[in-house]
């Protein structure tokens, strides 16, 4: 069975994001100044092919611990979705 995955990596609360801080400067440059504390992060999807969901969380799991993310400096969530 195949699944659609959309993984959201950002860095961790209590980290400075350099990015997140330059876009909130630039909102109020430009007169938006209802947004404020942007958080800057990474989302990527991919297909797994697996027999069951719970396959599938430990394929990602496993794929964001050893590859994608750096658990230092970052957190990351999921969701799974079943292919249609």
């Amino acid at each position: 069975m195949k699944y659609n995955v959309a993984i959201d990596i950002m860095p961790l609360k209590a980290l400075l994001d350099p990015q997140g801080k330059a876009v909130t400067s630039s909102m109020k440059n430009i007169n938006i100044n209802q947004i404020s504390n942007v958080r800057i992060g990474k989302h990527i999807t991919l297909e797994v092919e697996a027999k069951d969901e719970k396959e599938v969380k430990t394929v990602v799991d496993k794929a964001c611990n050893e590859l994608l993310h750096n658990p230092i400096m970052e957190s990351y969530s999921f969701v799974i979705e079943k292919e249609k």
